[in-house]
This record gives C-alpha cells, structure tokens and sequence, in this order.
C-alpha cells in the first residue's frame, strides 16, 4: 500500500459491508485514516498490502510483528462488491507472501463470533480455531465472542498440497 491507495482503502474500509465486520465500528474520517497509515508506514513491524489481480485491486491485508520466523497478526477485506470467492483468492495470495517472502512461522487471526465467513474462511485456509475469548468485544452495549485463529507454515505446506488438483 502506498500513499496514493489511502482513499481507496479507506473507502473500503468504510463500506457497511466491511466496517459491520470490523473491531473498530466508526465511520473513520481522512484525516483518522491519514494518520492510521502514516504510523503504520513508518512501523518496520507492519505491512500494508493491496491484493490486485490484473492492476486491479481486489482487497486490503494487513501483518503485524512482522520478523522472519515470526508469528503475525493478520488482518484482511476484499473490495465491497466482490465477486463470490473473492476472500479465499486474497487469503491465499497473503498467506503465500507471509510465508514465502516474508519467512513467518505462523499467521494469526481473529474474528468476531458474527463475522461467519471470515470464520468459514479461516476454517477454509487451514487455519486452526486456537480459541474463543468469550463476550471479549463491546459494540455499543453488547458484547461479543472473538474467535482466535492460527496457521503454521508447516500446516500451510500440507493445506496446499491437499488442495493444489482442486
């Protein structure tokens, strides 16, 4: 992600479509947006990634604590409008990058216990459920489940094997 895809992205990430699914529920301003991605530009630990197909973009993925042999938080959406099989596209294309170039031993997820297809598609890429913090998470006045996620380079390897004649 570069300084020209900051209204893009917060665009994105301003849909109803995303922003529903999100820890952070506000509509956010430029400005908030602006700052969000100046410190995490200069934040050797993150990466910001556009997935396009094309020179077209189809979603945002974010790392966190990136260090090779590392483990990593990540964070993705596709672009509001996306065509069906959109997410697993996108998950598989980050997931190759943080093993493959950036060297990490182990990706990390989360999702609100609402948010079924991001659950679906963890399940979907291999990862394995780690855990349930339960009514971890207030929106507004209720509180909801945040399922924990995690992928082993070594899980991914044989994930990919299974499902490379698909």
């Amino acid at each position: 992600m570069v300084e020209t895809d900051v209204r893009n992205v917060l665009e994105w990430r301003n849909h109803p479509d995303v922003r529903r699914y999100m820890f952070t529920q506000h509509e956010i301003s430029f400005e908030e947006h602006q700052a969000w991605f100046a410190r995490a530009n200069r934040d050797e630990s993150k990466r910001l990634l556009i997935v396009e197909e094309n020179s077209v973009p189809l979603g945002f993925v974010h790392f966190s604590q990136v260090l090779p042999g590392g483990v990593s938080d990540w964070g993705f959406y596709a672009v509001p409008g996306q065509t069906k099989g959109m997410g697993k596209k996108i998950g598989i294309t980050a997931i190759e990058f943080a093993f493959n170039f950036l060297k990490l031993h182990k990706v990390c997820g989360q999702a609100l216990g609402f948010n079924e297809a991001s659950i679906r598609l963890h399940r979907t890429l291999g990862f394995q459920q780690e855990g349930v913090l339960r009514e971890q998470h207030r929106i507004n006045k209720d509180y909801y489940d945040v399922i924990c996620f995690g992928l082993l380079n070594q899980d991914w390897l044989t994930w990919k094997e299974r499902n490379t004649n698909e």
